[in-house]
């Protein structure tokens, strides 16, 4: 499948993302999982945070970690009841939520058998822009079968699509290397993402948590909050 003139972005899949993940794939033609890079243990791939009485609470998929492997590889520990603590942990702090109703969307997680992270990371996303009502095509950078690494790969994955603009979020400035797109006619376009303030239960608002956080206390218009 072929794109012309497109905003394309790219991630690797985390697990109940934050609204920053959201609002690039709302902004974006084409958004592609980059589920064939490394996996990075302890950042947001296997776990993110949710607010609790006492402020930021971690929510956590434990897994098998080798170094090196990619994320579509990563085994997740099922010795651990990670999903049972994962749901009582969200039921502790959001039971008195006003859209707590929709909490039951998310009930496959916490049911499922899963083995791999790519899974269960997947559903949360899905899940989470199908109730924000995110329509953006998703795609795996393992199906471009693109040998590149870094800078190159990105480039790679946007000829694949004829993408005119790649939009990235402001922490890749450091090291993405925007002459490389420019040579092939890529325009870089830094996402622009002010987290909003909206309506939380326990105390001072904290931002960046997982959309979850959002969902339960604004419900399905907290797409609005994404605009």
């Amino acid at each position: 499948m072929r794109y012309k003139d497109i905003v394309l972005s790219a991630h690797q899949p985390q697990y109940m993302p934050y609204l920053g993940y959201f609002h690039k794939m709302k902004n974006s033609d084409v958004f592609v999982i980059l589920d064939d890079v490394q996996f990075k243990k302890n950042e947001w791939q296997n776990r993110n945070r949710v607010k609790g009485k006492d402020g930021e609470v971690w929510i956590t998929v434990p897994v098998f970690h080798k170094f090196g492997q990619k994320i579509n590889e990563v085994i997740i520990r099922n010795d651990i009841p990670w999903q049972r603590k994962n749901k009582n942990t969200i039921i502790t702090y959001y039971s008195k939520a006003r859209y707590f109703h929709l909490f039951q969307r998310f009930d496959v997680i916490w049911q499922k058998e899963y083995e791999k992270l790519l899974d269960v990371n997947m559903d949360s996303i899905n899940i989470i822009r199908d109730i924000l009502k995110i329509n953006t095509p998703m795609f795996f950078s393992s199906e471009l079968k693109i040998n590149k690494t870094k800078t190159d790969r990105l480039v790679a994955i946007c000829k694949e699509f004829s993408a005119k603009y790649y939009l990235s979020g402001k922490g890749a400035k450091g090291y993405l290397e925007e002459e490389k797109f420019r040579k092939e006619g890529i325009e870089v376009i830094w996402q622009d993402f002010n987290h909003p303030i909206y309506t939380q239960l326990w105390g001072d608002f904290i931002p960046n948590l997982s959309a979850i956080d959002l969902i339960l206390n604004e419900g399905e218009d907290g797409r609005r909050f994404l605009e």
